[in-house]
């Protein structure tokens, strides 16, 4: 019987030719399986034969010698985003919302708060791809989060990092341009790899980084899982109902960490987000309008 994937870290590459491979992260290398396939590696739970291994110069963000280019962990069907599930984010949005009391509601609430937040990975980026400001938004943050890999019944098949960029003006002048400030081209990010817990109840510790044009850092915060009100079996119950969950849909599970408000994404900067036994999540910011 081949090995389960459980405690394994799995990412994806274009190889030589440009053909997207899966590879799994040993070390300094990372050992390319003999599948392009990482949904149905994740749902098959084993590992399959090497064919072969690239030298990785990091091997928090997998940086790895050209040719080879890494990829966003999976291509999401679809991906979803849960809000005010961190007591932060709760205080956060009812700041940017002059003290209207729905976001309270939200929080105390049984039902979570559940948004669409992209389909087919068109607005989604990878490790080192441009995340984006809005053009028409004069206040963009980065909402670091553990992102899961779900099946076809909404069950967790990995985890991986993700970044919910938000326009909070946008957000905080009417929650009802909430599609606007969370959906755009640039506005999610996914990566470096996936993680196949070998304990679902395991907490993660989430680090943010935010770096200026000069690559100086303007902010750092550090938050836990532990601090979510609401569980992963929550979340995916709420989404499942009366809902279709194509295999490797995306659930992105909340911010606990929210930058102050004289913080914003400009054109040039740099985000990286860091979850001990994920690895690290680097991308440039770029304007909308690119």
């Amino acid at each position: 019987m081949s090995p389960s994937l459980a405690g394994v870290r799995l990412a994806r590459v274009a190889d030589r030719g440009g053909r997207p491979r899966v590879g799994v992260v040993a070390g300094d290398q990372l050992e390319l399986l003999d599948t392009d396939d990482m949904l149905a590696l994740l749902e098959r739970d084993e590992l399959s034969d090497v064919v072969d291994r690239v030298e990785i110069l990091d091997d928090q963000t997998l940086e790895r010698p050209a040719p080879f280019e890494l990829l966003a962990p999976v291509v999401a069907p679809g991906t979803w985003a849960a809000g005010v599930t961190y007591e932060r984010s709760r205080e956060a949005r009812r700041a940017e919302s002059q003290g209207r009391d729905v976001y309270d509601l939200i929080h105390d609430a049984e039902r979570p708060e559940l948004f669409f937040k992209d389909a087919a990975g068109r607005r989604t980026v990878g490790p080192d791809g441009p995340i984006a400001a809005r053009s028409d938004a004069s206040w963009t943050v980065p909402e670091p989060e553990l992102a899961v890999v779900l099946d076809r019944n909404a069950s967790p098949l990995a985890v991986t990092i993700g970044n919910d960029v938000s326009s909070r003006d946008i957000e905080g002048a009417n929650p009802l341009y909430l599609p606007q400030a969370k959906v755009y081209g640039g506005a999610c990010a996914l990566g470096p790899a996936l993680l196949v817990p070998e304990d679902w109840d395991d907490d993660y510790d989430i680090e943010l980084r935010i770096l200026d044009i000069a690559h100086q850092p303007v902010f750092e915060d550090r938050t836990s899982t532990s601090s979510m009100c609401r569980s992963l079996a929550v979340l995916t119950d709420f989404l499942r109902r009366d809902n279709p969950i194509p295999a490797g849909t995306v659930l992105l599970t909340g911010t606990g960490i929210v930058p102050p408000d004289e913080v914003t994404l400009l054109d040039g900067m740099l985000v990286e987000i860091r979850i001990p036994g994920i690895g690290v999540l680097r991308n440039p910011v770029a304007g909308g309008s690119d």
